[in-house]
């Protein structure tokens, strides 16, 4: 298969080892290129936006998993649903390696991990093409100040409801409660307060302890993340929406 080329220049800048002033000092800097399928490295993931089912080598329903961390939730995904194709993203050079190992050692062939930054899902993602986007234990950012830094927010909710397709849905799992009540609060207005067109996603359902009381989905995989909070008591909560069909 030869390799596509972008539809249109990436806006999001991947850095090249030899751009670093010491890139000696993090190894995974250079392994994370070097490592192969299924770890692809930035400047490889917009050539297939479009194309995706090129890379997995068939047709399917196409998820995202947006800081797929060590990789765990993301290689257990891909097992418990052959029939999805599933691309994790994650920004820091170390987990994307992380992720691979666990895919590659489950043999798994329906799922490939990428470094990426959330804030650029336009780049690899066109409308109407994913059937899923799940989110575990994304940083909470708690200080007003922060709201920059945020995952979820605004932009990111405008981001998913362009992306999803109708009937597609969006997964959130987190210790922190606020990520939670800011999708519902985001869905008609601003971090400001001001009014907006209310988006077109649907709560299905929550959860305020997903240890406890089960996630609002069946058959939930829990993260590595979400085990440690177990063990100090702390609940995670939870939170599915649907794309509606609505404009």
């Amino acid at each position: 298969m030869s390799r596509p080329t972008p539809q249109t220049a990436p806006q999001f800048e991947d850095r090249l080892p030899e751009q670093y002033s010491r890139p000696g000092i993090n190894q995974y800097l250079t392994l994370h290129r070097t490592y192969g399928p299924p770890l692809y490295p930035a400047s490889d993931l917009p050539a297939y936006k479009g194309r995706w089912s090129e890379l997995f080598g068939r047709e399917a329903p196409l998820h995202l998993e947006i800081g797929a961390g060590n990789g765990a939730y993301l290689a257990g995904l891909a097992q418990q649903h052959p029939e999805w194709n599933i691309i994790g993203i994650e920004i820091r050079y170390k987990r994307t390696v992380w992720c691979a190992k666990k895919i590659r050692a489950a043999g798994l062939s329906n799922a490939i991990i990428g470094r990426y930054h959330a804030a650029y899902l336009n780049d690899l993602f066109t409308p109407g093409s994913l059937s899923g986007v799940h989110v575990n234990h994304p940083d909470p950012w708690p200080k007003d100040k922060h709201e920059k830094n945020r995952l979820i927010s605004r932009w990111f909710l405008e981001d998913l409801c362009s992306l999803l397709i109708p009937g597609g849905r969006f997964r959130l799992k987190s210790d922190y409660e606020p990520n939670c009540e800011r999708v519902v609060e985001l869905l008609d207005r601003n971090a400001e307060g001001e009014a907006l067109p209310r988006l077109p996603l649907n709560i299905l359902g929550r959860s305020s302890d997903v240890n406890g009381e089960g996630a609002p989905w069946e058959n939930d995989i829990p993260t590595e993340y979400q085990q440690k909070m177990l063990i100090l008591g702390v609940p995670v909560h939870a939170l599915e929406a649907e794309r509606t069909s609505d404009p």
